[in-house]
């Protein structure tokens, strides 16, 4: 007779046990399940996009425009490096994927070589017989601002989605230029794509007083200003009012510590929080700027120009500008993910309804019980005793595999039932040749 040693029987026992009571969440409703006491397990298995709905996004990320922005900085930079070593230039400006500079002096060409370079070791400069320069960024810089735009994408997608409480998102690279979103049961998928939809850059810039509104609608915007438009609300209905800004910014939304949303006077607002630098740059400009406007830029599009009544010297400050709840909750949300380092696209989009998931599930279910249930008779009618042995180990098998996904808080989805069922019919292979080699 065979005989095992008794820790090993506990040992088995224990781990059957646990394996089931960890199982057992798995088989109530999620609000019975989360009303367990603490001491008890309550988690239960995630379900994929497949069996329980939702959203299925793929994203493009707009390097090409990041690409643009960065030459426009260039220009900037190689207009001030010309001004401070005092060379002459007819022509500077961005042409397709390039700068062009044309010199005054065809003289200065080589000495103005260096000076490019010091801006941008990666930098090609081409110099050209007739005084003209073409300033280019290397290949393998632009591959390496792509990777940084396409992880940092990732990262901010990646907390946006965290802030609005979805359970088990799939957030990855595919591609060079595209991520692939998938999101579970979510109830407000339009919600999401406006968050994901929106760069969420924002600055804080002067208003430009001096200038009449009826110029700048002419196209006569002075050097130095900006002619943008506020809306009232936060949507696409509000009408649209063009104001003047200097284009200079104040104070940089990279700044921003924190953004809560909040009420005042019994109207939603967002309450902002800076690091030390903006606090600094923040308490300068209202100090300086008593009785001026200045605006609070989103996107390109003015969402806030109130007028500075005192200085404001703690680094924190109020949006107010006719939100809703929700959308000073979503403004909130933006600001505290952070901006996007590039416009995205949405390429696909996916819907699986709950109630196809639901019908995944039953079918699941079915499936499983029906196949656990013809095996169990099988196994029974043709062994017997030791089948009742191989359908309790079976059991326990399923126990295990079911207690160890909901501790894990992995994802189950239709691929995955499929694997259970196979698991049950590996298992029972495997018994039934040990019962033949016994019967031999």
């Amino acid at each position: 007779m065979l005989t095992f040693e008794r820790w090993k029987i506990t040992l088995v026992l224990i781990v059957a046990l646990l394996g089931g009571v960890y199982a057992v969440p798995n088989f109530l409703a999620r609000t019975t399940a989360e009303s367990l006491p603490s001491w008890l397990p309550h988690k239960q298995i995630n379900l994929g996009l497949d069996l329980q709905g939702g959203s299925h996004l793929l994203l493009e990320v707009d390097v090409a425009a990041v690409l643009a922005e960065q030459l426009e900085t260039l220009v900037d930079e190689v207009r001030v490096v010309l001004r401070g070593a005092g060379i002459g230039y007819t022509g500077l400006g961005r042409s397709d994927e390039q700068v062009k500079l044309k010199l005054r002096d065809v003289t200065q060409s080589e000495a103005t070589r260096p000076l490019l370079v010091e801006i941008d070791p990666s930098l090609e400069v081409e110099i050209y017989q007739d005084g003209s320069i073409s300033i280019d960024v290397s290949a393998a810089a632009r591959q390496e601002r792509k990777v940084a735009v396409l992880s940092q994408s990732i990262e901010i997608v990646r907390r946006r989605i965290d802030e609005t409480g979805t359970r088990e998102p799939t957030i990855q690279r595919q591609g060079e230029d595209r991520i692939l979103v998938q999101l579970p049961g979510i109830d407000d998928p339009e919600r999401v794509k406006r968050l994901l939809g929106k760069t969420a850059k924002m600055n804080f810039k002067m208003v430009d007083e001096a200038t009449p509104i009826e110029d700048a609608l002419r196209g006569r915007v002075p050097p130095g200003s900006e002619l943008l438009y506020m809306r009232d609300r936060l949507d696409d209905q509000a009408e649209a009012r063009p104001i003047i800004l200097r284009r200079r910014v104040s104070v940089s939304g990279d700044n921003l510590l924190d953004a809560q949303p909040t009420f005042q006077d019994n109207q939603p607002v967002v309450s902002l929080r800076f690091d030390n630098v903006g606090a600094r740059k923040f308490g300068t400009l209202t100090k300086e700027n008593v009785g001026k406007r200045f605006a609070i830029v989103l996107d390109g599009e003015v969402i806030s120009a109130p007028v500075i009544r005192e200085p404001i010297p703690g680094g924190s400050g109020i949006i107010s500008g006719q939100f809703t709840v929700q959308s000073a909750q979503d403004l909130a949300l933006l600001l505290r993910a952070g901006a996007l380092p590039a416009p995205l696209t949405i390429l696909e989009e996916r819907t699986v309804g709950p109630s196809l998931g639901a019908d995944s599930i039953a079918a699941g279910k079915i499936a499983s019980v029906v196949g656990m249930a013809l095996v169990i008779a099988y196994i029974i009618m043709s062994y017997g005793l030791f089948g009742v042995a191989a359908v309790l180990a079976l059991t326990v098998n399923m126990a295990l595999i079911v207690g160890l996904l909901s501790v894990l808080q992995a994802t189950l989805t239709l691929p995955g039932i499929a694997g259970i069922v196979l698991t049950i019919g590996m298992a029972v292979d495997a018994n039934v040749l040990i019962f033949e080699r016994i019967r031999e």
